[in-house]
This record gives structure tokens, sequence and C-alpha cells, in this order.
């Protein structure tokens, strides 16, 4: 079988890495454009797939968007029979999704029709969902709506972060991805539609989300900040100037005080009073600084007992 792969990101590149060791024919890896990183914004920095495509010797297409005649014919000369879709950051058209003789399919990091959208991995541990996993589905237009093919579940830990369950998931994914294309290739794959009725949805990150409300309950507070941990990190301000937080989880102590109040600072971490409850955090990420302790934060004059978070 002929695999057009598409995706950018590290949760990529086990499905990639898993396609090439099963010997499915790679033909291609259609990923985003090299990014500038850096201060000086002078450094070109190439997604994780494509270092994958270059070690193995894969032709790799980079467009700023998967749309035009130019990209269809170089999708036309590489004779793929399907498409996979990990994560790749654009919407394709539906010219581009049907291309392939056999179509386009996707791995999506939910138990689809819960949290179709751009981050279902972060909306799964911030809503407190005791489960989530894996739905290799067909693509169609609509967003993540297409019938699933292959589903694999997995609890979520009390203590997970977004960037733990991101890796599993992404394993998970990958022999998910190989049974999908068995499967298909076998002429035994089952196509289950979607109960639209069920859906839900997982919106992009944006900053206004990862701010902290210190007035929720501790095991509110502790999900929300390993949401975010470790990228783009949950948001609140210090005395000091804004930080992120990182490592959360709830405790049951207090201490009585104001929600946002430091209770505690050791070698445990930094403990700070919620609406109930409490949490303690393992690490803080000040502005302008690198990602500390917080009795090094505190020593830094960064944080003190008493003071509040907000």
């Amino acid at each position: 079988m002929r695999v057009l792969f598409w995706g950018t990101p590290d949760f990529a590149t086990p499905p990639l890495r898993a396609l090439i060791g099963e010997g499915f024919d790679v033909v291609g890896v259609v990923t985003q454009p090299d990014r500038a990183v850096g201060r000086s914004r002078s450094k070109l920095e190439p997604p994780p797939t494509k270092l994958i495509a270059l070690e193995e010797s894969i032709p790799v297409l980079q467009p700023e968007k998967p749309r035009g005649d130019e990209f269809v014919a170089q999708m036309q000369a590489l004779h793929a029979d399907i498409s996979v879709v990990v994560a790749y950051g654009h919407i394709l058209p539906t010219d581009v999704i049907i291309l392939p003789r056999l179509g386009t399919i996707n791995i999506h990091a939910s138990l689809l029709p819960k949290l179709r959208g751009a981050a279902p991995i972060q909306a799964a541990i911030r809503d407190g969902h005791a489960e989530t996993g894996i739905t290799i589905m067909r693509m169609v237009k609509a967003l993540d709506a297409g019938p699933s093919i292959v589903q694999a579940r997995t609890p979520i830990p009390d203590d997970e972060t977004y960037g733990e369950l991101q890796l599993r998931l992404a394993e998970m994914g990958a022999m998910a991805l190989i049974e999908a294309l068995a499967l298909i290739e076998l002429g035994r794959a089952s196509e289950v539609p979607q109960n639209d009725a069920e859906a839900t949805y997982a919106a992009k990150i944006d900053r206004a989300m990862t701010r902290v409300d210190w007035s929720a309950d501790g095991r509110t507070v502790a999900r929300i900040i390993r949401a975010y941990d470790p990228r783009p990190g949950a948001l609140s301000e210090a005395p000091s100037g804004e930080v992120k937080l990182f490592g959360a989880r709830a405790t049951g102590d207090g201490s009585g005080g104001a929600p946002g109040t430091v209770v505690a600072i050791d070698t445990d971490g930094m403990t700070v009073a919620c609406g109930s409850g409490a949490v303690q955090i393992s690490s803080a990420h000040p502005a302008g600084k690198r990602r500390i302790a917080p009795e090094e934060w505190a020593r830094g004059r960064g944080i003190s007992l008493g003071e509040r978070l907000f």
C-alpha cells in the first residue's frame, strides 16, 4: 500500500515511524514549512516529521496551504493509494481528501464524537475526563465528523500532564493506525458513523484559557495546570510579575488562606490555597527567566509565604 503521510509536530512522529517500520511504502510526507525560531528569528527549524523523511529518503512537500493546481499535481505524481493525516495543521480541501483511490484517514486524539477540534488532549485533562483514547476515522469535509474505523481507549491518571498523555496517545495512535490500514487493505474495515448529537468540541488553545482561576477547587486548578504542562504553561500573576506554573497536584489543606495565597514553600514545591483545598506546584517559570523550583524562586525574591497569585 502506497501511503502519503501528512503531519507536522512530535505527536505525528510515532505513526510515521510505525508506517516505515511495518513496511508500508511511504511515498511522501506533507508537512508545514520550516519556521523561524530564536530571538533573532534568523534560524529555520524543520518540523520533526521532515527530519524523519529526510533520514529515510522520502520526498517532502511543504506547501504554505495544501491546495491549488500545482500542489495537486505534486500529489498525483506520487500515486498514493491512501493519505494518512496526523496533526498536520491545515484543513484539507475536498479534492485533496478524495484524490487517493482509498481516500484519506486521520488519527484523532479522542474518543470521537467527544472532543472534536484542535486540542482534545488538553481538554480531556482540563475537563476531568476519566478516560480518553484514539480514533482512526475517515476524513470528510466537516470537522472530525467522519466515520470511525478503529478506536483505542485509555484511562487518564489523576496526576498525568498533557505532555505525558500526548506521548502515550501518540504511541497508541501508531498501533491503531497499523491495525486500521491492515483492515482497509484486506477489505474488512467497518466504518461506524458518528452520532453528531453526542459531539463535543475542544477549541484551539488561546492565552485566556490557560489563566488559573484560584477561586476554583484544588482538583480543578490542578487539572488546569496539568492540561497545559509543558506547553504553553498555565498562567498566573505574582507580585513580581507573570509566571507559568507546572507539576500540580491537589492537596486537601489550604490552611485557611484566601484563594491564590502561598501557604507553604519547601523541597516538595509550593502550596497555594484555592477556593477549597489547595494545589502543590513543583516548578514555576517567571517571565524572562528559566523554569525553576519554587524554593529557588523564593530565594530570588520572586515569591514569598503569604503572598497571593492572581
